[in-house]
C-alpha cells in the first residue's frame, strides 16, 4: 500500500450496500474508511478481511450521524487516518414509515438527520480536503426522491432534498470536486422482510424483472468516481428501468 493511494470514506459501510462499496473501491486500489454505528462487528470483520488482502488498507470509524458534532468529528477523524480524502460516499441512511398523524420531532431528526443533514455537513467539512485531491462526492439517493412512497413522507422529502444538494454542491465545488448521486431501485429487501405480495408488486414495476445486485450499485459508483471525469451534478438511477414509468406508492 503506497502512501499516495487514494482514500475513500464510506458512511454506513458495515454491511449491505455500504460494504459492497467498500469492497469494490478497495479492489480499485483505494484505502477505505468504513464508517458505522450499530454495525461495528460487521465493520470490523470487513476491515480485517480487507487488511488481510492489503495490510493497513482499511480502518473503521464510529459516529452517530444524527448529531452534528459527531459529523464534524467524523470528518476530522477521517483526515487524521491517512492525511487525505479522495472520495466521500454518503451512503448511511435511516428508513422507516411516517404516516401523516405520526410525524414527530424524533422522526424528523432520525430521517432528515441521516438522509439530508449528515451528508450536507460531512460534505461541507471535507470539501477543502476533497478539493486538494480533485476528489468527488457520491450521494446515495433513492428512486422515491422523484415519486413518493405512501406512508414515508419524511424519508421521501429528505431524499428529494439530497438530490437538490447534489446539484447545488456540484455547482459550488466545481471545478475541483465533482458531486453526483446514485438512485437505487429494488436492490435489497429490508432486513428480516418476508416474501409478500407487496414485493411481487414492486418487481412487476421493474422492466428488468428482477432485483438489482449490490455489485451493480458498486459498479456505478466506481464509474462515477474513477471513469467519469466530465460528469457532475447528475443522479444515475440504477433501478432496472423502474423509473421509466410513474412509481406506485406501496
Amino acid at each position: 500500500m503506497t502512501v499516495d493511494a487514494p482514500v475513500a470514506l464510506i458512511t454506513g459501510a458495515g454491511k449491505r450496500v455500504g460494504a459492497a462499496l467498500a469492497r469494490r473501491f478497495h479492489a480499485e486500489g483505494y484505502r477505505v474508511l468504513i464508517h458505522c454505528l450499530a454495525s461495528r462487528l460487521e465493520a470490523d470483520t470487513l476491515a480485517e478481511a480487507l487488511n488481510q488482502q492489503r495490510p493497513e488498507s482499511a480502518r473503521v470509524l464510529v459516529a452517530d450521524l444524527n448529531q452534528i458534532d459527531n459529523v464534524e468529528r467524523l470528518a476530522q477523524d477521517a483526515l487524521k487516518q491517512w492525511g487525505r480524502i479522495d472520495l466521500l460516499i454518503n451512503n448511511a441512511s435511516r428508513f422507516s414509515p411516517t404516516p401523516v398523524g405520526t410525524i414527530d420531532a424524533r422522526a424528523w431528526q432520525d430521517l432528515v438527520g441521516s438522509n439530508m443533514m449528515a451528508p450536507l455537513f460531512l460534505s461541507q467539512a471535507l470539501a477543502p480536503a476533497l478539493s486538494k485531491t480533485n476528489g468527488s462526492i457520491i450521494n446515495m439517493v433513492d428512486v422515491h426522491a422523484r415519486s413518493p412512497l405512501r406512508g414515508h413522507t419524511l424519508y421521501c422529502m429528505a431524499k428529494a432534498a439530497l438530490v437538490m444538494m447534489t446539484q447545488a454542491l456540484a455547482l459550488e465545488l466545481a471545478p475541483n470536486v465533482r458531486v453526483n448521486g446514485i438512485a437505487p431501485g429494488a436492490i435489497l429487501w429490508p432486513e428480516n422482510a418476508e416474501a409478500s405480495p407487496a414485493q411481487n408488486e414492486v418487481l412487476a414495476q421493474v422492466p428488468m424483472g428482477r432485483l438489482g445486485a449490490l455489485e451493480e450499485i458498486a459498479e456505478t459508483a466506481a464509474f462515477l468516481a474513477n471513469r467519469a471525469s466530465y460528469v457532475t451534478g447528475q443522479v444515475i438511477a440504477v433501478d432496472g428501468g423502474r423509473s421509466l414509468a410513474p412509481l406506485k406508492g406501496a
